[in-house]
Order: C-alpha cells, then sequence, then structure tokens
C-alpha cells in the first residue's frame, strides 16, 4: 500500500510544555507530577476562554505539545493563557507546600514547568505533527536559556515565545503581556539557530492597561478580570519576580 503525502500544510498556534526534573521522580512522583500538570492546562485553558478537549496533543510522561484550533485568538494565547497557567501552577504548588516536601503523593516537591510557544506552519502525521513549526518549539522548550530561568529557586514557570509569535503578537498592543517583559535570546541546536524571546521579569504596565477586560464569562459567573489573574499570581504586583 502506498503511502499518502499530500496530506494539507495548515497554520497552527502550538504549545510546548515540559517538567523540570521530571525523571529523578519515582513512579508515584511521576504520576502526581502528570495529573498535576493536567490540571494545570485545564484551569489555564479555562481561564483564557479555551477547552483543552479542542487541541490536538500528543502526549510525552513529562509534558505535550499541543496543536491549538485554527481560529483561536493568538493574542489570548500570548497573553491570557500564560498568566492563567501560572495562576494555576500557584494554586498548585501551594497545595505541594502544605502538603509538605516528604509527602510521596505530591513528589517531594514543588511542581516546576517550562513553556513553549509559536505560531507557523505543519501537516499532522502518523507520529505527529511535521514540518517547521514543531521544530521550532521543540527546540525553544529544550534550550539552555529557559532551562537555566528555573535556576533561579523562586521561579516555577519559565516562559519562551519564537521570534515570530513576538513580533506578530506580543507586539501587537494586544497581547496582556508587554514585549517590556521579555528578553530575546539566540538559541543554536542540531546545526541551525532559533530565536526567540523569554519572560523575565513581571509585565506590570500592559496588565495594568488591560485590567478591566473580561478574560472569561461561563454562564451563571462573574467574568474573570486580568485584576483577578494578577492577584493570583503576583504579576503586576510591586517588583515581585515572576515565579
Amino acid at each position: 500500500m502506498g503511502v499518502n503525502l499530500e496530506e494539507d500544510l495548515v497554520y497552527r498556534l502550538l504549545l510546548a510544555v515540559d517538567i523540570q526534573g521530571y525523571s529523578r521522580l519515582d513512579a508515584r512522583g511521576q504520576l502526581a507530577a502528570q495529573h498535576d500538570l493536567a490540571a494545570v492546562l485545564d484551569k489555564a485553558a479555562e481561564a483564557a476562554g479555551l477547552s483543552r478537549s479542542d487541541w490536538s496533543e500528543q502526549v510525552g510522561g513529562d509534558g505535550e505539545l499541543a496543536l491549538l484550533p485554527a481560529g483561536t485568538a493568538p493574542a489570548v494565547v500570548a497573553g491570557d493563557l500564560v498568566l492563567g497557567f501560572e495562576a494555576a501552577l500557584r494554586e498548585v504548588n501551594a497545595a505541594r507546600d502544605s502538603a509538605g516536601p516528604l509527602d510521596p503523593a505530591r513528589g517531594g516537591g514543588r511542581l516546576r514547568v517550562r513553556l513553549a510557544l509559536h505560531h507557523g506552519t505543519l501537516t499532522p502525521g502518523p507520529f505527529g505533527p511535521a514540518g517547521d513549526a514543531p521544530v521550532v518549539v521543540q527546540r525553544l522548550l529544550d534550550s539552555t536559556p529557559l532551562r537555566r530561568l528555573l535556576d533561579d529557586p523562586r521561579r516555577d514557570l519559565a516562559v519562551v515565545v519564537s521570534d515570530a509569535m513576538f513580533d506578530d503578537v506580543v507586539r501587537s498592543g494586544f497581547c496582556a503581556l508587554p514585549e517590556s517583559a521579555f528578553q530575546a535570546v539566540r538559541i543554536t541546536a542540531k546545526g541551525a539557530v532559533f530565536r526567540g524571546h523569554l519572560l523575565t521579569r513581571p509585565p506590570e504596565p500592559r496588565v495594568r492597561a488591560l485590567r478591566e477586560r473580561p478574560v472569561r464569562a461561563a454562564e451563571g459567573d462573574p467574568p474573570v478580570r486580568l485584576a483577578d489573574l494578577t492577584l493570583l499570581t503576583g504579576v503586576g504586583g510591586r517588583g515581585d519576580d515572576l515565579n
């Protein structure tokens, strides 16, 4: 039987996430980390008005590569989703802290995560999407500069967006995260050069400008506003570091 290589080329938003230090956990700790990461992704998507049930996911033990559906607003993904992710991660780690560092059900410590975002072209394949976009987001996720952000024990989340997403989305003024919160980085991997932007400091200006814009308005519930997320995350406060 011949192989059909005539799949359509599509343009998608991509999210890649990975648990730092996953291989050092025992089986029970890995399972707890997986459940907690799934909960964080669910809550982040909900806060941004998205649903993970609409995502196409390529799952690994310590994370996933997700393709978001066509028509997803890129500014929501680059801004509101990131803010919601950090808020949900703080909530999970508060529960882990209260359980104690030696509780095996909580994996023995805080959940620390790397997150990469990109948009570009790809085509479906039998083992996952093929094309330039999945390669770019994975190289950014695995990059040394992103990993080094988590050398700071006060951080639990390290975020990078691709050069294309920064230029097209973050700098547009429609994103909840301002360009001043990012630092450009150049990554060399597998003989190729990739450019991205690390989220390195609190995004106070843009969050304050948009703090009255509803993020989600579920039926019967009051809308979640960026001001509420700011209180949960600490982002936009008075000099607080982005954990």
